[in-house]
């Protein structure tokens, strides 16, 4: 059974840094987009990045020149590192795979920005 672990989450004061990492195990990682998805207390959850197979990366506006997602395939790894953090970025941040119909989640880590 394919299985994504997150870490990296915490309290973070608003302009800090905080970098999140997906380890992923039984699963070819390499060939699986690999997403990270984001949900605040009441709200959906949402799309915040994505890195494909082929390394190409998309983000959400709110996101975009703050955020950066990457992989290392060797380790099985993926990254988001997050900068010049805001308080609306507060949230269950998730880890998502998704190769044709099979998609994995993550049980998620939490990021809080406050003062």
């Amino acid at each position: 059974q394919v299985q994504l672990v997150e870490s990296g989450g915490g309290l973070v004061q608003p302009g800090g840094s905080l970098r999140l990492s997906c380890a992923g195990s039984r699963m070819t990682f390499s060939i699986y987009d690999m997403e990270w998805y984001r949900q605040a207390p009441g709200k959906q959850r949402d799309l915040v990045a994505t890195i494909t197979s082929g390394d190409s990366t998309n983000y959400a506006d709110s996101v975009k020149g703050r955020f950066n997602i990457s992989r290392d395939n060797a380790k099985k790894l993926v990254y988001l590192q997050m900068n010049s953090l805001k308080p609306e970025d507060t949230a269950v941040y998730y880890c998502h795979a998704k190769f044709r119909t099979h998609t994995y989640w993550g049980q998620g880590t939490q990021v809080t920005v406050t003062s």
